[in-house]
């Protein structure tokens, strides 16, 4: 579904993502995890096309992003940090948007918003202009517009980050619930959130992945079996490193 090939990207002489290379299945929830820095928002916005990367690429479905761009999106849907919303739209006037840049029309479009509002638990608020929304619901219709085209790669980056424990819930049903027909891909600095939902996750660190396994296996590195304690050992040095030099 998802084989991220030794992906590298530089600003001049600094090297933020460095030879990143992992696949994702259909069926798994693969958490990427990492300090603030280390490399992961980068990763995703090169996976799904936004940047470009100095080295590698990213194949979605047989699509490679760097060789097929538009053929390769077609296959994502993307739920990025802060995803901007047009405030003065109804949540279904922007869902109704958004399926038209994506070229549906009539039946179909109809079809796909109500499916998308449905799934992300809209219902109540399809009325509703966005700038009236908690941060709860205004995340729900970020996720809403990520999933309307049926995508087999859905990319989501911090998707929970600033949720209150009940908005934070309903989104991991969300999450769940999609994933027995998706390969699905979440970068977080959150460590509970990989407990909650991933069948697997990498911890990147500098720019390169420094672990990779099941959130059972990433707790037994540790005598204390505490995902916690396993990320600051991986990646506490670093940090340390980067405070010391400001």
């Amino acid at each position: 579904m998802l084989e991220v090939k030794n992906l590298r990207k530089r600003y001049g002489a600094i090297e933020a993502v460095r030879g990143i290379s992992f696949t994702a299945q259909k069926g798994e929830i693969l958490g990427v995890l990492g300090p603030n820095g280390a490399g992961k928002s980068t990763t995703m916005r090169m996976i799904t096309g936004f940047l470009p990367p100095t080295e590698g690429t990213a194949v979605i479905a047989d699509f490679d992003i760097v060789e097929q761009p538009i053929e390769a999106k077609r296959q994502i849907g993307y739920l990025p940090e802060n995803a901007p919303l047009y405030a003065e739209m109804t949540v279904f006037g922007f869902l109704d948007f958004v399926a038209g840049i994506r070229g549906y029309r009539g039946a179909e479009r109809r079809r796909r918003i109500e499916s998308a509002i449905e799934r992300c638990r809209l219902e109540t608020v399809r009325h509703q202009p966005i700038e009236t929304l908690s941060k709860g619901y205004r995340q729900r219709v970020c996720f809403a517009q990520a999933v309307l085209h049926d995508p087999l790669l859905l990319v989501m980056d911090e998707p929970t980050d600033g949720l209150d424990p009940n908005q934070k819930f309903v989104v991991r049903e969300m999450i769940r619930s999609m994933a027995a027909e998706k390969a699905i891909l979440i970068s977080t600095h959150i460590l509970e959130e990989v407990e909650a939902v991933c069948t697997r996750a990498i911890i990147i660190d500098a720019g390169h992945i420094v672990a990779e396994g099941t959130p059972a296996d990433l707790k037994a590195r540790h005598p204390s079996g505490r995902l916690d304690e396993v990320f600051r050992m991986l990646t506490q040095g670093t940090a340390e490193q980067v405070t010391a030099h400001r």
